[in-house]
């Protein structure tokens, strides 16, 4: 292709159904997002190839233009991509445009989108520790007069505290630009998707302790109800300090 007609995404495809080597294709990011693409929007692809198979196709590993980002890669590596990695949580929610293996790469976008039990509840305790540690440290701040530290302390917890949801949940954490559309499509159990936004852009903006405080008393009965009581109690009598007060 001249640089006065670059690859498009519709030709690659053409190229890629023509080859054999080729077994899946795999669209994630904005196009593989129902109604998030916009004019700037790439097509991120990838191009799985059997392994161990010889194809023209692997000159294109790295392109990367406006139109078109390609990741060309053989089945084994496809398979462990993003497990774990920043790439899960696209690969989950990503399109199928080609699969020559009978739902075989099908069924391996699925297993990317559900964590193990083991994987979730390894997560979901670290994740909840280190929630409670920027939450902690928020409020201590909040008390202390250091306003600033307070609210960047606060911004760190709600990220904390989503990867925590989303784990409890067995599922990776969307994109910020993904979240409210996952929510929208995939709400998560035991929560109003309206009220935890609203709550996640109060504290995350504010610092808010009395939001902070009544989230965590939410967060706290979901842990434990997932088994994450050990995690909490480590905090002894700290926990006093993120609890919503009693009236005097």
């Amino acid at each position: 292709m001249t640089a006065r007609q670059p690859l498009s995404y519709d030709t690659f495809v053409a190229l890629a159904r023509n080859e054999p080597a080729v077994v899946g294709l795999v669209l994630k990011g904005s196009h593989a997002h129902e109604g998030m693409a916009t004019a700037h929007s790439d097509h991120d692809l990838y191009v799985v190839v059997a392994d161990g198979a010889d194809t023209p196709l692997a000159r294109f590993t790295g392109h990367r233009t406006p139109e078109l980002d390609l990741v060309v890669l053989p089945l084994a590596a496809f398979r462990t991509a993003g497990m774990p990695g920043i790439e899960r949580y696209g690969l989950a929610r990503a399109r199928i445009v080609l699969d020559r293996l009978d739902g075989g790469i099908a069924r391996t976008v699925a297993a990317k989108a559900r964590l193990s039990a083991d994987e979730a509840a390894r997560d979901a305790g670290e994740w909840l520790d280190a929630y409670a540690n920027s939450l902690y440290r928020s409020v201590k701040n909040d008390r202390d007069g250091q306003t600033r530290a307070a609210r960047l302390d606060a911004a760190d917890s709600v990220r904390f505290l989503l990867e925590l949801l989303f784990a409890l949940d067995r599922r990776p954490r969307p994109y910020n630009k993904y979240l409210e559309w996952e929510l929208a499509g995939f709400p998560l159990p035991e929560w109003d998707t309206d009220e935890l936004l609203e709550a996640v852009d109060r504290i995350s903006t504010t610092g808010d302790v009395t939001a902070q405080r009544r989230l965590f008393a939410r967060v706290e009965a979901c842990a434990r109800r997932a088994g994450h009581g050990l995690v909490l109690d480590g905090w002894g009598t700290d926990l006093d300090l993120m609890r919503p007060t009693r009236p005097a």
